[in-house]
């Protein structure tokens, strides 16, 4: 009899460890298989064979072997699991998703495109950079990072890269940001490589993603293209990672286990002896400053638009000033396409009153109701609803101020001042972002609305204007990350102009001398990051140390900021922050503890320990806790 260690795929921290199971003699690391766990029938995965059988127990057998993982997504889950502070069993359950069992034949998800011309010929520096990617994938592998302009050709290198590996029976991952607002890379890489092409991502049924899967493991798809959950896709033999728009933060999970798929890249393809490739106009300044860079330079067959910054303080339109209202009308009459970015949805930000000052507020978050365009109020953030009342509730006075703008009102705007365009609204108000973007590319002359969603890789022929309606939106937010995020916002919708002819970006600001956008005005990705890198390492924040950020939530503001001092105690030798208050979310007060460091593994393993330790008398007073290492925001 052989036995084996399994960690069966529950969540409880009580019992993140392995068990001992008897297994047959052909069982393999990366099994998964169905286990009894207590009085239930469990999934669970075989991370050790042939360890000595327990003493003093009958272990029980394994009931069946569902499928089999690459021994190296075993070592990724078990690694991510210590470094992001979570447990092997969440870590293994995303690299051994559950499936329904099988009902007829396999599906493909989508009919491959025809191929597409041949491929032009690369650059100069097109050619260099696949070079120095060969050069790496033959020595055994490496991380690098492909920067250059929108429109300098990134995809190309991408696709030629898997050319590349899959000449050497190796295969690819491709991933980015959000695949619903990326069609055409999707649609380059199935043109080149047809059916080879398999998809992941969390729109797809868990039929289709299991059938995806099966293709991806039997080596019928060697190239996998997906979202952030592709990191994990069965690919044998794995020989390249793409990740593309590196700087976008969705790469960043939000749910337990809160893992970075760009890190987790780069420690697959260690694993796999695989070439790591992060592409984007607009790098991280961790990536600039850690990785070696193949520079691509400026856009290929069309110059870079011009920029131009609109003071808001002299100016008295908003949201629509009178140079943008003039650029608009310019764009209609040529039969042109524009693209406006505002981030914020809804009418109105905040509704206030005007005699009391009161501000209609969320009574579950801390945070002001949004007005939309259903005359009613909404929460961003738990999805409450409140009727929009003709009086204050606080005072009775009808002198109601609605305060500022979001989408819902540009497009009113915009309908009524330049009526020869067709409006079309892109944001998290839409069900499905595929109907407006295919509307926008089919029109004659249009204006595209909407939050970021519209700055995210997306290649329109025809638009010859983009505009930041907006851009302190995101400036004076109380994050580090802040500058970064508004510098890579102005200049990834900057890059949605002139594509394929001369175009003009408009940016209107209040603080027309902030050093965001004076950047992004000058195209200066290199002059940006490098003033960011100063600025951070005088401040010791990434890249020059890691962040840890624990969070704890309960139905007492005391009782979180308690349990926070108390874990800080057991953390010391480790420069901690805090605890500090936040603001409450869906009904609980949360504060958080945030540890600057260099050796986040550790740090993250001990507050995990320590909270387990902990977990009964945090349940019995209604608190929970989360482990967050490298957070995109504070």
């Amino acid at each position: 009899m052989r036995y084996a260690s399994v960690y069966p795929l529950v969540t409880g921290r009580a019992v993140a460890r392995p068990f001992t199971y008897a297994v047959p003699d052909d069982a393999r690391v990366g099994d998964v298989v169905e286990v009894r766990f207590g009085n239930a029938r469990r999934r669970g995965v075989v991370t050790e064979v042939g360890i000595d059988p327990p003493v003093g127990v009958d272990a029980s057998a394994i009931e069946r072997v569902a499928e089999t993982l690459p021994p190296a997504l075993v070592d990724l889950a078990l690694w991510l699991a210590d470094y992001y502070g979570s447990t092997p069993a969440r870590a293994l359950a995303l690299v051994a998703p559950a499936h329904p069992k099988r009902r007829g034949e396999r599906k493909r998800v989508e009919s491959a495109i025809a191929g597409e011309a041949p491929p032009a010929a690369l650059s100069a520096a097109q050619d260099a950079a696949l070079g120095r990617i060969v050069e790496l994938l033959d020595a055994g592998g490496g991380n690098v990072l492909l920067s250059g302009a929108t429109g300098s050709g990134k995809t190309e290198v991408y696709i030629r890269a898997c050319e590349e590996a899959l000449s050497r029976s190796r295969g690819a991952i491709v991933l980015v940001p959000e695949i619903a607002l990326t069609p055409q890379a999707l649609g380059r890489f199935r043109a080149r490589f047809g059916d080879r092409v398999a998809v992941l991502h969390s729109g797809l049924s868990d039929a289709e993603r299991r059938d995806e899967r099966e293709r991806i493991a039997a080596g019928e798809a060697p190239v996998v293209v997906g979202a952030r959950s592709a990191v994990f896709a069965p690919v044998p033999s794995l020989g390249l990672v793409c990740v593309d728009e590196e700087h976008d933060a969705s790469y960043k999970q939000d749910a337990e286990p809160r893992y970075d798929a760009r890190t987790v890249a780069a420690k697959r393809a260690a694993l796999e002896g695989a070439v790591a490739l992060f592409g984007s106009a607009t790098p991280r300044p961790e990536s600039w400053q850690a990785l070696e860079r193949l520079e691509l330079g400026g856009r290929l067959g069309a110059p870079m638009p011009s920029v131009h910054i609109v003071d808001l303080r002299r100016e008295k339109g908003y949201p629509l000033s009178a140079p943008l209202l003039a650029e608009l009308g310019a764009v209609a009459a040529s039969d042109e396409k524009a693209i406006l970015l505002l981030n914020r949805r809804g009418l109105a930000p905040a509704v206030h009153c005007r005699a009391c000052g009161t501000t209609r507020r969320c009574p579950n978050c801390d945070v002001a109701l949004t007005l939309h365009g259903d005359e009613a109020l909404h929460c961003h953030h738990c999805g409450r609803v409140e009727a929009m009342d003709d009086v204050c509730p606080a005072c009775g006075s009808a002198d109601l101020a609605r305060i500022g703008a979001g989408t819902q009102r540009l497009e009113r705007e915009l309908a009524k001042h330049v009526p020869e365009l067709e409006v079309i609204r892109l944001d998290a108000d839409v069900d499905d972002p595929r109907p407006p973007l295919a509307r926008f590319a089919a029109a004659r002359r249009a204006v595209l609305v909407g939050t970021q969603m519209v700055a995210k890789g997306h290649h329109f022929e025809g638009v010859r204007l983009a505009a930041v309606v907006d851009a302190d939106t995101g400036l004076g937010l109380p994050d580090f990350r802040a500058e970064e995020r508004t510098f890579q916002l102005l200049t990834q919708l900057a890059g949605r102009s002139g594509r394929d002819a001369p175009g003009r970006v408009l940016v209107q600001t209040f603080q027309p001398d902030a050093r965001a956008i004076v950047h992004a005005a000058r195209h200066d990705v290199g002059g940006f990051l490098g003033g960011e890198l100063e600025r951070r390492r005088a401040l010791g924040y990434p890249p020059f140390s890691h962040l840890v950020r624990i969070v704890v939530s309960g139905p007492e503001q005391a009782d979180t900021v308690r349990a926070l001092d108390e874990l800080k105690a057991g953390l010391a030798g480790h420069e901690l922050l805090g605890p500090a208050p936040l603001l409450r979310l869906r009904g609980r007060h949360r504060a958080q503890l945030v540890g600057k460091t260099d050796r986040p593994r550790a740090l993250a393993a001990r507050a995990a320990a320590l909270l387990s330790a902990a977990a009964p008398a945090m349940r019995k007073a209604g608190l929970s806790a989360v482990v967050d290492v490298d957070p995109q925001s504070l």
